[in-house]
């Protein structure tokens, strides 16, 4: 303790300020008078400050009052123990003093506790037990023989403690006896009829490794007494609360008698409580803190009173003090906050947390736990059983605004007075899973085989049990066929020309993904269903005639009718169209062929029309088109020349001679198709801008053009260099007005060219300093 005393010196003269803070300082029991306990450092420079000693509790002359002296500008106080102090920590082992420092008008107060601790290595008599006189013990001459009179607390253990003075009869009725723990046993005789003697028992108390000491007890022996000290209240019950300080006021007791002196006799050494020997106010000594003094819950006291002339004369009085617990503390709960997630698939029952709280003030006792909903306000889907929290209800992110956040507070109440809570957030993240696949409904599309590209043929629906519905992404998978599926909403598009003939229908696995959907960004599921697409027949090949030109001669009767030919035509791609209508639509002069069917007839019946005596040839055009649902009807032209010879008595008996195409005639085949385009409205109006504006600047640069060439040719043929002398002198007031044309170089042209310009005014380049000659209408340029 001697090394502790410079390093709390040191650690003192750092306070700058004593505020209003207490100080708490442990001070050995084996500290003697004049030791110092604390010092402090102030600051007061306008004034003379003072430091004064206000109270002790318990009341004590253990310490002197304060000093203050000045040290290298600043003021240090100290507290010293008094020289009539004598620690001892079994007595009291608390004490609190209160201090005022002043410096002019600032007035600050501090507490300084001093907490007096056990000196294992004090092994020496103390006290007036080891004074010349001894301690001093009066008892009753009526005291039970055999019991225990006195007990001699000294510091240390394992001390053995023996009587060496003699007890020789007859001064003695009988042996005094002292043990081990200190307690000095009255004779077993008694002390009866041995009034106002006295007894001096010199005893030696032994230490381990021969260290001893030696004290005095002297036993006076008191006659019966008068009975005239009493307590007029009868035993009582007090309760208290836990949070008093050292020091307070527990209850005062008031015995009737002359000069009435209190003490504590039992428990002997009390260690939580005190009482004033004058005006026996019990208080208290040390902090009643039931978390670490349980056994400070019920304590029950037996103070004396006594006149202090005449100690014999006494009374004495039980009561009970009972310490209540105050609830000052909330519960502490780990974990403080909770924040946490868990997916929707988790099973019902399963636990989300375990809370662990206790109550400071109370460790062990039963605390209670509530769930409180904050938002959705009503929601199931946890629970708390005891101080677990779990989940009640199945969770289900695939229905809108099911998949929440779960705000709640778990409060935490204790069973003290007053009643205190803690109120724990938390809050559960639902997060959602993706459980189903997507999927989709097989369909047939139809399409026009001429449908152009980027056609809309229609949408794929996919459907997606988890929540959001709509995050689907669509694809295709493999092959080579003309259509796409777009990637957002599913629908299918055309994208290269159709065939009818080539293939009549396509199926497309369109493949579904789903993203957006679980908590893990990377897992998706997929699914797929087939689209079949057919291709409708549009009518785009026209007919073919075989053989597309014919040449035949025909011997006519007059007045009857004769099969010519039979015009024979098909479409080579779609073998399956038969239907055609013929019409003859050129080289039917005098209508004197016509068509039955696909058969040719010449009709020699007309009335009216002369007989030709002589051969006549027809070129005969026949339109055939195919007939039939669809649409457009495409057409051909077939070409029949047909030689009518008419038939004479002279002529063989054939009637029609079939001759054959010469080999030098090449067939003629005429296709006929009809094709035209119907532009959008806002390229025809933008095409007719474009060429008004176009014929604007045609003629603009026409006239432009026209006006250039009536100022060139008329110009004179004179020398140039002489035209130039006259027009430099002619215009030189013209020449500063043009300085700042514009500097373009024109390249020396030949005298053939130059000739034809007329420059009219002269100037200065100002950048590179070069005279030139230029024409004021045309802008023409000569560097000199």
């Amino acid at each position: 303790m001697v090394l502790l005393r410079p390093l709390m010196l040191l650690l003192a003269l750092l306070v700058s300020e004593l505020y209003c803070l207490s100080w708490f300082i442990d001070v050995s029991e084996s500290q003697g008078p004049g030791a110092t306990l604390q010092s402090f450092s102030f600051n007061c420079s306008s004034y003379i400050p003072t430091l004064e000693l206000l109270h002790v509790q318990p009341p004590t002359t253990f310490f002197n009052p304060p000093s203050l002296t000045r040290w290298q500008g600043t003021y240090v106080g100290k507290m010293t123990l008094s020289s009539s102090a004598r620690l001892d920590a079994l007595t009291v082992n608390h004490y609190e003093l209160q201090l005022r420092f002043t410096c002019g008008n600032h007035v600050t107060e501090g507490r300084l506790s001093v907490d007096v601790q056990r000196d294992p290595n004090r092994d020496q008599c103390a006290g007036r037990f080891a004074s010349p006189a001894g301690e001093i013990i009066q008892v009753r001459e009526t005291v039970t023989p055999a019991t225990p009179l006195y007990t001699l607390l000294l510091p240390g253990q394992g001390a053995q403690m023996n009587i060496t003075s003699a007890q020789d009869p007859p001064y003695f009725p009988g042996p005094f006896s002292i043990d081990g723990q200190g307690q000095l046993w009255a004779p077993s005789q008694g002390l009866k009829g041995q009034a106002q003697k006295v007894f001096q028992l010199q005893i030696l108390v032994t230490f381990g490794q021969g260290r001893s000491c030696r004290g005095m007890l002297t036993v006076k022996v008191l006659p019966v007494p008068s009975s005239q000290v009493s307590f007029p209240q009868q035993a009582q019950n007090i309760t208290i609360p836990e949070n008093l300080v050292p020091g307070s006021k527990v209850a005062q007791v008031h015995a009737q008698g002359f000069d009435v002196r209190y003490e504590i006799v039992s428990p002997v050494p009390c260690r939580l409580f005190s009482i004033g020997r004058v005006d026996g106010v019990v208080r208290t000594t040390a902090p009643l803190e039931l978390a670490q003094a349980p056994d400070a819950a019920v304590t029950r006291l037996r103070v004396k009173a006594f006149e202090r002339l005449r100690p014999w004369d006494n009374a004495e009085l039980d009561f009970r003090v009972d310490v209540q617990s105050v609830n000052r503390w909330p519960p502490r709960c780990l974990p403080a906050l909770l924040v946490t997630q868990i997916p929707e698939t988790t099973l019902v029952g399963t636990v989300v947390n375990t809370f662990t709280c206790t109550d400071p003030d109370s460790p062990g006792s039963t605390l209670d736990y509530q769930l409180l909903f904050h938002s959705p306000a009503s929601a199931s889907s946890l629970c708390l059983r005891d101080r677990v929290l779990e989940v009640n209800d199945t969770l289900d992110c695939d229905v809108p605004g099911a998949c929440l956040q779960h705000t709640a507070s778990i409060l935490v109440l204790d069973s003290g007075q007053p009643l205190m809570a803690t109120e724990v957030p938390v809050l559960v993240m639902v997060t959602p899973v993706n459980e189903f696949s997507p999927t989709c409904v097989s369909r047939t599309f139809r399409v026009r085989e001429d449908a152009r590209p980027y056609t809309l043929l229609g949408s794929v629906v996919g459907t997606d049990l988890d929540y959001p519905h709509d995050s689907i992404e669509y694809s295709t998978s493999g092959g080579s066929a003309p259509f796409a599926v777009d990637r957002l909403n599913g629908e299918v598009r055309l994208l290269g020309p159709l065939d009818y003939e080539l293939q009549k229908s396509y199926r497309l696995t369109v493949l579904l993904t789903d993203h957006s959907q679980d908590q893990d960004p990377t897992c998706h599921r997929s699914g797929s269903c087939t689209i079949t697409i057919e291709v409708e027949d549009v009518n785009d090949h026209a007919p073919e005639c075989e053989p597309p030109f014919q040449e035949l001669t025909v011997y006519a009767h007059l007045g009857r009718s004769l099969e010519v030919t039979t015009v024979s035509c098909r479409v080579a791609q779609e073998p399956q169209r038969l239907a055609f209508s013929y019409r003859i639509v050129g080289g039917n002069s005098q209508s004197r062929f016509s068509l039955q069917g696909a058969v040719l007839v010449h009709n020699d019946l007309m009335l009216g029309s002369p007989w030709p005596e002589q051969p006549h040839t027809y070129e005969l055009l026949i339109r055939v088109a195919d007939a039939g649902p669809s649409a457009p009807h495409l057409s051909t032209t077939a070409t029949v020349i047909v030689h009518i010879v008419p038939w004479r008595a002279s002529t063989g008996a054939t009637s029609t001679h079939r001759t054959t195409v010469p080999s030098r005639m090449t067939p003629l085949l005429v296709t006929d198709t009809e094709v035209f385009w119907q532009p959008e409205p806002w390229f025809v109006v933008v095409l007719t801008v474009t060429g008004a504006l176009l014929l604007l600047g045609l003629g603009w640069f026409l006239s432009w053009l026209l006006w250039r060439l009536t100022h060139v040719l008329p110009t004179s043929s004179k020398p140039t260099q002489a035209l130039l002398l006259n027009s430099i002198q002619g215009t030189k007031g013209s020449i500063e007005g043009f300085v700042e044309a514009p500097r373009m170089e024109t390249p020396q042209a030949p005298s053939s060219v130059i000739s034809l310009h007329h420059f009219d005014g002269r100037a200065q380049d100002s950048r590179t300093g070069r005279d030139y000659l230029f024409n004021t209408h045309t802008g023409a340029r000569r560097w000199l």
